[in-house]
């Protein structure tokens, strides 16, 4: 996956600056944003603190890697269905 221009702490900091009376055009302008990248990070990352945040992408991650796994155990098992339902 593609790592992203802007960290955690970057995004928590700039929606911050919004919620303390910042207008959100000259804050997209500052920092080289679009309003859309703004409005999507605040609906993802709104009323949370920076270890909040990196305790959610830690937890996403996780939950991609066991996701991956039983969709693993779960071609194993078709397979040896299909292997042991065959007449030798």
């Amino acid at each position: 996956m593609r790592k992203g221009k802007w960290s955690v702490e970057k995004i928590i900091t700039i929606l911050k600056e919004a919620e303390a009376g910042v207008a959100i055009g000259d804050l997209c302008r500052k920092h080289g944003m679009s309003d859309a990248t703004f409005y999507n990070w605040r609906k993802k990352y709104e009323g949370l603190e920076v270890s909040d945040a990196i305790r959610l992408r830690e937890l996403e991650a996780e939950n991609s890697k066991l996701k991956r796994i039983v969709a693993d155990q779960v071609l194993e098992i078709i397979a040896l269905k299909d292997i042991s339902s065959k007449k030798w």
